[in-house]
C-alpha cells in the first residue's frame, strides 16, 4: 500500500507537498551528495492518518509542535533520572518536542471533531486548518465538537480570525470541567500558572453560547463516543471511549503528555497538571484498563500519527505505535 493510500501526506508549514515515492526518495538521497545544493524549501511534516474503529473512520490531524526545556518538566523526579529515561527512548535530553494532534471521527451519522488545536499559540503550530483541508474535512460539516479539557492548546481552535471555526456544530464538554472554569470564585483557588485559562475560556466559548452541551462521566457525546473521566490534569479532564461493534479505542487526551516519560513512569507529575496526585491516580487506572483490554489509544501529545497500544512493562507501561497496515 502506498503512503498516499495509507492516508499519510507530507506537508510543509501550511503548504502541502506531493506524496514521496521510492524513486523520488532515492533521487533526494543522491542529490545530497551532488556538488550543487538544491534550493531550500519548507521542511516536510506529517499531515493526516486514517484508521477504522468498526465502521467509524478516525482521522488523526497534525497541528505542529512546541519545544520545552526538559529541566522542570517533570515536577517530582530528578533531572538526571528524567534525562536517562529520555535517552533510553532516543530523545533529546535538554529540550523536549511536544506534538499537537487533534482528531475527527466520522461515525456515518455524525462528523465529530475531538479537541480543536492550538490556533497558532507558537510559530511551529497552527497546521490543523491546512491538514483538515488535505484530509478533505470541511469544518462547516462538523456536527459536534467534543472537548477533553479547557487548556488553550485544546480549545483555541474553536475560533478563527473571522469567527467560529465550526459554525454548525454543537460543542460537547465535560460537566465538571465547565462548572469549574465558569466559576469566578475558582480563580484565586487555582495555581498561578492556570489562572490565565479563565479569560481565554470565556472568549473561546462565547460565540457558541446556546450550543454547549455538558455531559457527565459515562454519558455519550454522540452514539459510540462515551466520556471517561480522568481528572487531575484539569479538574474535569476527560478521555473518550470510542466503540462500534466489537472494536474500540480510547482518546487519552492529556492523560500522559509524552508517553515515553509518563506512561513509562505513571507516578511522575507533568508540570502542567492541576492536581498532580489526582492525575496520577487516573493515569494509572486508565492505562491499566487500556493495556489489559488491549484497547487502541490516541494521545494528543504523542508522536504522530499518535495512535497505538499500551502494554504493561514493569511498574509502568510502554506505548507501541499501531501497525501501518491498519491505515485506510
Amino acid at each position: 500500500m502506498s503512503i498516499e493510500r495509507r492516508g499519510l501526506l507530507l506537508a510543509g508549514a501550511g503548504a502541502l507537498a506531493a506524496p514521496l515515492s521510492a524513486p523520488v526518495l532515492l533521487r533526494q538521497a543522491q542529490a545530497q551528495t551532488a556538488p550543487a545544493a538544491a534550493p531550500a524549501g519548507p521542511a516536510p511534516g506529517p499531515s493526516f492518518y486514517r484508521f477504522k474503529v468498526g465502521s467509524f473512520t478516525v482521522t488523526m490531524l497534525h497541528d505542529g509542535f512546541f519545544t520545552i526545556p526538559v529541566e522542570g518538566f517533570v515536577a517530582n523526579a530528578q533531572l538526571a533520572e528524567v534525562q536517562a529515561t529520555l535517552a533510553g527512548s532516543f530523545l533529546n535530553t535538554t529540550r523536549l518536542t511536544i506534538p499537537f494532534t487533534a482528531m475527527v471521527v466520522d461515525t456515518g451519522r455524525h462528523l465529530v471533531a475531538m479537541d480543536t488545536g492550538t490556533a497558532g499559540i507558537n510559530p511551529t503550530s497552527q497546521l490543523l486548518p491546512a491538514n483538515m483541508r488535505a484530509a478533505g474535512i470541511d469544518p462547516t460539516k462538523v456536527t459536534h465538537v467534543v472537548i477533553s479539557h479547557f487548556h488553550g492548546d485544546h480549545i483555541n481552535g474553536l475560533l478563527t480570525g473571522t469567527g467560529m471555526t465550526y459554525p454548525n456544530a454543537e460543542v460537547v464538554v465535560p460537566a465538571a470541567e465547565w462548572s469549574f472554569w465558569n466559576d469566578e470564585g475558582n480563580v484565586t483557588r487555582s495555581p498561578e500558572r492556570q489562572r490565565g485559562n479563565f479569560p481565554n475560556i470565556k472568549r473561546r466559548f462565547a460565540p457558541y453560547a446556546g450550543r454547549v452541551r455538558q455531559i457527565a462521566d459515562g454519558a455519550e457525546a454522540v452514539p459510540g463516543i462515551r466520556a471517561a473521566a480522568a481528572p487531575g490534569h484539569t479538574p474535569g479532564h476527560t478521555c473518550y471511549h470510542i466503540a462500534d461493534g466489537a472494536e474500540q479505542a480510547m482518546f487519552l487526551a492529556d492523560l500522559t503528555n509524552r508517553p515515553e516519560l509518563f506512561a513509562r513512569n505513571p507516578n511522575w507529575h507533568v508540570v502542567f497538571d492541576f492536581d498532580a496526585q489526582l492525575a496520577e491516580a487516573g493515569r494509572k487506572r486508565m492505562l491499566d484498563r487500556v493495556a489489559t483490554d488491549r484497547i487502541r489509544v490516541m494521545g494528543y501529545h504523542y508522536p504522530f500519527p499518535a495512535n497505538g497500544y499500551m502494554a504493561k512493562d514493569g511498574a509502568g507501561f510502554r506505548f507501541h505505535l499501531a501497525d501501518w497496515s491498519s491505515a485506510v
